[in-house]
């Protein structure tokens, strides 16, 4: 796999924009209330602001592991994967944003599950779709999956690596 500075530039604004508008409630109530800025925390460490350097994205990119989890984040940041096809998987919690470092694949929303199958809680997989709309995703592309959606590589020609947001939804 080749990642080039501009997709890591791409994928770090893509995470800044979702963790801004993911931002404390209790930061944004209090600019919202009139909350004066004396009062408001003035470290990034204060804001939750977090850093992941280019080797640690790029590795989470060619291994598909995750960069961000915990029961204090209302999301989770993912690097994706995929050599060949996936199985269907349907999240009833979480709304999935994917951008696309680089590589291709033919990727299915929508439609019904066949063969689903609750694999742990709020979360089903299958063996394929019938229906559903298909999208040939491609570097650069970002795609929205909201919670409750199924969706599914459906062909994948050679490797796909793509940046994952998990958003936690009610």
């Amino acid at each position: 796999m080749q990642v080039n500075m501009r997709s890591i530039r791409w994928v770090g604004l893509l995470a800044a924009l979702i963790i801004c508008a993911l931002a404390s409630p209790k930061t944004i109530g209090a600019r919202i209330a009139g909350g004066r800025a004396d009062d408001m925390p003035k470290t990034a460490e204060a804001l939750g602001v977090l850093y992941f350097p280019a080797a640690q994205v790029t590795a989470a990119l060619q291994n598909g592991t995750t960069l961000l989890t915990g029961k204090d984040y209302d999301y989770r940041l993912i690097g994706g994967r995929h050599n060949s096809p996936g199985v269907v998987e349907l999240h009833k919690r979480e709304t999935d944003v994917f951008y696309v470092v680089d590589g291709a694949a033919t990727f299915v929303t929508g439609g019904t599950m066949i063969d689903e199958k609750e694999s742990s809680p709020d979360e089903v997989r299958g063996t394929g779709i019938d229906g559903g709309v298909s999208h040939s995703l491609a570097q650069g592309d970002v795609i929205v999956i909201p919670a409750g959606t199924p969706h599914w590589f459906k062909t994948v020609p050679s490797e796909i690596h793509y940046f994952v947001v998990k958003i936690k939804t009610n």
